[in-house]
């Protein structure tokens, strides 16, 4: 059944000349909706969509299912536009809309489907606002969609067959205004709103209190004000502004005023894709390659391909056309096209579409040779022969207009790219036009054949044979040259009654004249010596001899035959510059017989495919050189051959070459190290490396006044140093190194002074790390692994102590190299902790380091937990610290408490750093125990101490009686609770040393550097703040390290700590000479 559908406006019902209508399909038939265009009023091609539902564009879901066609009539400028849908599932039921685009106007005309099978709907139509008819089915449609939330509106408008939405949603808004007015909102948000992606949506309310608090949420959840959502409250006004929709925006929203909420919709429409590269029209021939490219606004978008309204796709195309995707480009290809490719090809996007026409012509056929007109005598033969540029081309002879058929007599053959007619024993009917027809071609060679007829009289007369040669083209006498591959025909001329017997012979072999590449053609005065295509073989004499009875004569021919001469060989690159290269080759093997006029060169970059002529006029030497060229491009060469016949065929390609210039010479050539008979060099890359590169290093040494340089190393030295060995002791050696590449060798970098070759007494130092400057913590049964690089020549001694005592510990390792030493502990034990020493010595001087190393574990548990007092709902507990501390200071207490009725444990407190505590808020009437775990930096100990006695809530006696206050004596001696730590700074840094002190009465404070008191100088700056003591130092200088000391002392005692201060500076001599001043002087000291 089908039902007319009506569109909104006169304009639109003359744009539409005929409109899709309603159908009820059955359920796996095909059904087909047609809609007409009329384009006539139009500038452009109106743009057509298929929807469903509200924003559903059918496009995207082309396929097997949906299938869309397009046709055009040129006469009546009406546009058909098709959709099929194929095997109707239930899923197809529903509301349809078809929507064009003329410019910046929009017409659409909606209608439906119906799928048989299915629960009868509630059809709801709503046209041009026309009153709502009542439902066929006892059902509130309304009452339903008023309790609904607006997320739920699409799928009951669905459900009842709904097809217009908006519609729908402007009487639901009447219907709702209609309804009690809200005692919190005085105006709710829209049934709906929508936007298109990446746009701003705005949604407001007004309330009835200004003051009044709103929640919005989007699907139930609750939104937090950000740059996407931004609330606005302007007197009585609530707005919600979302920044930049997106697809994820597309939702259902709530404005929650206390208990009262408005719903609504927001619906996010995504923008087509469009086509922003059109189709181009493409030209070609038979057997080319043919690309359609079309690109598009958005990457990862669908574009479907369509040629002459039928889609073309991956399923369907086969291997015949293939597509690609690159980006937003969008390729279709055809690989080799045919004359059935030809027609008009579409590519569609759900926003816009794009058409291109290809057309496919045949091959040009070259005609390389055409048939020539023929003059014959009675009973010659007569040969047509032409050439064709495609030797699969067949084709066909006709002789004044009738195909000529073979006999015994005419012969017709193809041969490769050839063409032949042979008519043996011509008669006078065999004269005409003759025509050769290839088959496929409008194309046709035409020659003429014409009969000479000559009357000769008889008169026997008798006359001895005659040889007739003309050699008088030729350089030699007799002798003929022929071109390789080319055909020679000799006619010899011969003369003689009765007519003479002819015989050609090549040494002692006859030549026959049967057809063949080599043979003789005879006529009645003619005797030809044919060679088809000469080869270098046919080279030689010939003998040609004529007989009858009346005598004989005899002549002998020279053949020639010449060709192109070989490629030339063993083209190679012997030199090369910065933009230059000098190439060599050898003649080729064989100069064709003529001599060689010279050679032809060419190049090209490795990689390409581009050859360029180098020269224009033949070059006559075997050696060239090329210039122009770019330094660090790899080249090839390849060489012709030129005599006289022609060009030979290029030579094999020139191993790749590179354009380069040696390197500059090495930089900053020094003398890092020099033994008894070693010298190490260092040095720097050279200043120009250029594009070869650098392969190496060669160093050469000589004894200073001699110039005969030796090389030190062998191969060449890729690193940017090197230990010349070998060399005799005490002698004056000059060095040299020299930079080496493809290109050649370098200028030599060379020392300015002779060395003398003897060891160099460097004095020990050590080069303690950071991390060892202070102590060292490890835990039981961890590794330990010191690396202590040092230096010194000739190789220090190096020694362990612990506790200034030799280190002999079979569970501490030691190893040493020349510029380091390791210890290492594979299992730490407490009895590991302690000062280690190293000692490094250089005959009678020597360095020495200290490193402090502690080996903790977990502590013991506290002794003596007992219960001392019970009030109220508290109870306080006291203990002792545990017997073993775990090598480390007790950093504190866990406390945790357990009831005897559910006997399960709770920690009270964590990080309790006295020995006491109170535990509060306990439970009246249960009876408490409690237990007590120590820690330090390992961590909690495994035991823990439990208190020997129990606490027990009374329900009476709820007053504390406090114990009498005992007055705590305050005084006590200085006693430093922070020690000064040993410092390594950059002289011209200000730094500082802290420590801590306590003591009462308050102690005075004294610091010393090397055990003398500093006053008065304003490069220090002493600091006191509640016990933190801190001594500043301004821009130190190398100077100012030493041992620093600070002393506290009161009426009952004095303490001290001090520490070692390093200032390091530069390299340079002054900072050295400054240091070993520095120590001087604190040696001194220390001696005082």
């Amino acid at each position: 059944t089908r039902e007319p559908t009506s569109c909104g406006d006169s304009e639109m019902s003359s744009l539409f000349v005929q409109k899709p209508e309603s159908v009820t399909a059955t359920k796996g038939k095909d059904v087909t909706f047609v809609a007409k265009v009329d384009s006539s009023q139009l500038s452009r091609k109106p743009a057509l969509k298929w929807l469903k539902g509200k924003w559903l564009d059918l496009a995207s879901k082309a396929g097997k299912h949906i299938q869309f066609k397009e046709s055009y009539d040129r006469n009546t400028k009406i546009y058909t536009y098709e959709m099929s849908l194929i095997k109707v599932v239930d899923a197809d039921a529903g509301g349809y809309r078809c929507e064009v685009t003329s410019k910046d106007k929009s017409y659409s005309c909606t209608f439906e489907v119906s799928v048989q099978g299915r629960s009868g709907p509630l059809t709801l139509l709503f046209r041009n606002k026309k009153k709502l008819e009542g439902p066929k089915e006892e059902v509130d449609v309304w009452e339903i969609l008023k309790a609904a939330k607006p997320c739920d509106y699409e799928k009951i408008a669905f459900q009842y067959g709904i097809t217009d939405l908006r519609g729908m949603l402007t009487r639901l808004k009447k219907m709702k205004a209609e309804s009690k007015k809200s005692d919190a909102f005085l105006k709710k948000l829209d049934a709906a709103y929508s936007a298109d992606k990446g746009k701003t949506i705005h949604l407001s309310v007004e309330l009835a209190d200004p003051t009044a608090t709103v929640k919005w949420l989007k699907n139930g959840q609750e939104i937090k004000p950000s740059a996407k959502y931004v609330f606005e409250s302007v007197g009585n006004k609530r707005s919600l502004t979302i920044n930049k929709c997106s697809l994820s925006d597309d939702a259902a929203y709530e404005c929650q005023v206390e208990e009262e909420k408005c719903f609504t919709e927001v619906f996010v429409k995504e923008p087509p894709v469009t086509i922003t590269k059109q189709l181009e029209d493409v030209h070609t021939v038979v057997g080319e390659k043919v690309e359609f490219e079309v690109e598009v606004s958005e990457e990862g978008a669908n574009v479907k391909w369509m040629k002459d309204g039928v889609e073309l796709n991956r399923d369907t195309a086969g291997s015949r056309y293939r597509f690609k995707k690159d980006g937003r480009r969008h390729i279709l290809i055809i690989n080799e096209a045919t004359k059935e490719d030809i027609g008009t090809y579409y590519a569609f996007t759900n926003g816009g579409e794009s058409q291109a026409e290809l057309e496919v012509e045949d091959k040009e056929l070259e005609i390389l040779q055409s048939i020539a007109d023929l003059t014959v005598k009675a009973s010659e033969q007569a040969v047509f022969k032409c050439e064709v540029s495609d030797e699969n081309v067949t084709g066909k002879w006709f002789k004044d207009g009738v195909e000529v058929q073979a006999s015994e007599r005419i012969r017709i053959s193809h041969i490769g790219r050839n063409h032949k007619l042979t008519i043996d024993e011509v008669v006078a009917s065999d004269a005409g036009d003759y025509t050769f027809v290839p088959d496929g071609y409008a194309l046709t060679l035409s020659a003429k054949l014409n009969f000479l007829e000559i009357k000769i009289e008889y008169v026997p007369i008798e006359e001895p044979p005659k040889i007739h040669i003309d050699t008088s083209g030729c350089g030699n006498q007799n002798t003929i040259t022929v071109v390789a591959g080319n055909k020679l025909r000799v006619d010899v001329e011969i003369t003689g009654e009765p007519a003479p017997v002819t015989c050609w012979t090549k040494g002692d072999q006859v030549i026959s004249e049967a057809e063949g590449r080599v043979r003789v053609e005879k006529e009645q005065t003619l005797s030809s010596f044919v060679i088809e295509g000469a080869e270098m073989e046919d080279e030689g004499f010939y003998t040609i001899t004529v007989t009858n009875p009346v005598g004989e004569d005899k002549a002998e021919i020279y053949i020639k035959v010449v060709d192109v001469p070989n490629s030339p060989e063993n083209v190679k690159c012997t030199s090369v510059g910065e933009d230059s290269a000098t190439i060599t080759w050898d003649p080729p093997s064989f100069d064709g017989g003529v001599p060689i006029k010279g050679y032809l060169m060419e190049r090209k970059k490795v990689g390409t495919a581009r050859w360029t002529k180098l020269n224009f006029d033949v070059y006559e030497s075997n050696t060239y050189e090329a210039k122009k060229m770019i330094e660090g491009v790899l080249y090839e060469m390849r060489v012709f051959a030129v005599n006289s016949i022609g060009v030979s065929q290029p030579s094999s390609d020139s191993k790749p070459f590179m354009p380069i210039a040696p390197t500059s010479e090495p930089t900053r050539l020094v003398v890092e190290d020099v033994t008894d008979t070693t010298c190490a060099l260092k040095w720097r890359p050279p200043e120009r490396i250029g594009a070869g590169g650098i392969d190496g290093y060669i160093i050469e040494y000589c004894k200073e006044g001699d110039d005969q340089w030796v090389q030190a190393n062998k191969e060449l030295v890729e690193e940017n140093d090197y230990r010349v060995k070998g060399l005799p002791v005490g002698e004056k050696m000059l060095f040299r190194v020299t930079a080496i590449n493809i290109a050649g060798r370098s200028p030599p970098a060379t020392l300015s002074q002779a060395i003398t070759i003897r060891d160099i007494v460097e004095n020990p130092k050590i080069r303690l790390p950071r991390n060892l400057r202070s102590k060292l913590i490890k835990l039981v049964g961890e590794k330990v692994n010191l690396v202590i690089p040092f230096q010194g020549k000739p190789r220090p001694v190096v020694t362990w102590f612990k506790d200034n005592v030799l280190m002999e510990d079979k569970s501490v390792g030691t190893r040493t190299s020349e510029v380091d030493t390791i210890l290492f502990i594979r299992s730490a034990e407490r009895r590991h902790s302690g000062k280690f020493t190293l000692s490094v010595q250089v005959e009678d001087m020597s360095e020495c380091a200290d490193i402090h190393i502690q080996v903790v574990e977990r502590p013991g548990p506290p002794i003596n937990v007992h219960v001392t007092d019970v009030w109220g709902f508290n109870a306080s507990l006291e203990w002792k610290p545990p017997k073993d501390d775990g090598n480390c200071e007790i950093i504190g207490y866990t406390i945790q408490k357990c009831d005897k009725k559910s006997t399960e444990w709770f920690t009270v407190y964590e990080h309790n750093r006295r020995p006491s505590c109170t535990v509060s808020d306990l439970i009246m009437g249960n009876e408490y125990s409690f237990r007590v775990f120590s820690e330090n930096i390992c961590g909690l100990s495994n035991d823990p101490g439990i208190s020997k006695n129990s606490a027990v809530i009374t329900k009476t006696g709820l007053m504390y009686n406090p114990k009498l206050f005992k007055e705590v004596g305050m005084n006590h001696s200085p006693k430093f609770i922070a020690p000064l730590l040993d410092r390594s700074v950059i002289a011209g840094y200000n730094t500082a040393i802290s420590c801590a002190v306590r003591g009462y009465p308050k102690p005075k404070i004294i610091w010393m550097k090397n055990n003398i008191t500093i006053e008065g100088d304003p490069k220090f700056l002493m600091q006191n703040n509640q016990g933190v003591l801190t001594l500043n130092i301004r821009k130190p200088g190398l100077f100012d390290g030493g041992r620093y000391s600070c002393r506290a002392v009161n009426d009952l005692g004095e303490d001290q700590v001090e520490c070692k201060l390093e200032v390091r500076g530069t390299p340079t001599r002054e900072r050295r000479r400054g240091e070993e001043m520095s120590e001087a002087a604190e040696d001194t000291v220390e001696q005082e």
